[in-house]
């Protein structure tokens, strides 16, 4: 019998703790300047490459001007720089700078390191279904947002 409860529970605690751990690791770091708003900003940025504010804004579920306000922040701090768009000066993009390329990387290792800690020990067969589940949550976020 699946117990919903239990798995909401660690779910939740999961979340949580995902935050707290990069949080007390920023502050801890030489890049403790950075917010976990702003990390997420820089995050949704390396990702791309090169974006706009407002497909940052739609990535991270936030109005273009609550990211315009983080983006001027880690602007003045060099962790990204911003352009025109030679094709429409209206646009401007928006890429990491080396210092903003050098946080995402160390970012993304601390979460590679988690999925692997994760799956450690596991049958492929259990890390397919893990996998199933996790794509299953994913699309139901992504249908309610």
């Amino acid at each position: 019998m699946v117990d919903y409860t239990k798995i909401n529970k660690y779910l939740t605690h999961i979340f949580n703790n995902i935050l707290i751990v990069e949080e007390a690791t920023l502050r801890t770091s030489r890049f403790s300047d950075v917010s976990i708003k702003e990390m997420h900003t820089i995050d949704s940025i390396g990702e791309v490459g090169m974006t706009t504010p407002s497909d940052i804004a739609k990535d991270l579920m936030l109005t273009v001007g609550t990211v315009t306000v983080s983006l001027n922040r880690l602007e003045k701090k060099g962790y990204i720089e911003r352009y025109r768009s030679e094709h429409d000066r209206r646009v401007v993009n928006v890429s990491l700078s080396s210092r903003g390329r050098l946080l995402y990387r160390l970012h993304r290792k601390f979460h590679r390191e988690m999925v692997k800690r994760f799956v450690a020990d596991l049958p492929d067969d259990d890390v397919k279904i893990l996998q199933t589940g996790l794509e299953n949550l994913h699309t139901f976020l992504e249908e309610i947002k």
